[in-house]
């Protein structure tokens, strides 16, 4: 895994709880460094970004258009210090997995038809993953790929305000294998 903040091969948290202090995650958190790590500075870092050197990266959202848009940085009338490094990440990773919650707070849907949330990317993410469903991008939309045992493809569709396809191997996914 790449941190941001300056390596690859990023590990776990330290087990024994005395972390490292030198050694942090972009949140601040302790971890591990892999063998055959590297750290370097945050140019470097956003070299390898830019560069488009990184296979998958995992983000956040707020909003998720249904042609792959990602609203991820802001929300209108909300103190926002900046989008870090979403948007270069969005843009530049060869892959965009979108891990959320499936509702907002005010039990919306985070999957609509088009982002009212100022963009993060246009068109970046290949997969959405919720606690109810998992969305995945055919051509130029998302389609329903599977859904947790709990759920149904009827009660994700209904949860949604927006038409998507179904993809065609539409399958529920195994409680100890999500």
């Amino acid at each position: 895994f790449h941190s941001e903040n300056g390596f690859v091969g990023m590990g776990p948290p330290l087990a024994d709880g005395t972390p490292d202090h030198h050694v942090v995650d972009a949140g601040g958190r302790a971890v591990t460094l892999r063998p055959g790590a590297a750290c370097f500075d945050s140019v470097v870092s956003f070299g390898l970004v830019r560069g488009q050197h990184l296979d998958l990266a995992v983000l956040g959202a707020f909003q998720v258009a249904v042609n792959g848009d990602l609203a991820n940085w802001k929300i209108p009338g909300k103190l926002t210090p900046g989008m870090g490094g979403a948007m270069e990440l969005a843009q530049k990773a060869r892959k965009v997995v979108v891990l959320s919650r499936h509702s907002d707070k005010l039990g919306r849907a985070k999957l609509v038809a088009q982002c009212d949330l100022p963009l993060t990317a246009a068109g970046c993410v290949d997969t959405l993953i919720t606690e109810r469903a998992v969305f995945r991008r055919r051509g130029d939309q998302l389609q329903l790929a599977s859904v947790h045992p709990t759920e149904t493809a009827e009660s994700v569709l209904q949860s949604i305000d927006v038409e998507i396809a179904m993809d065609s191997s539409l399958e529920s996914w195994d409680q100890e294998d999500p």
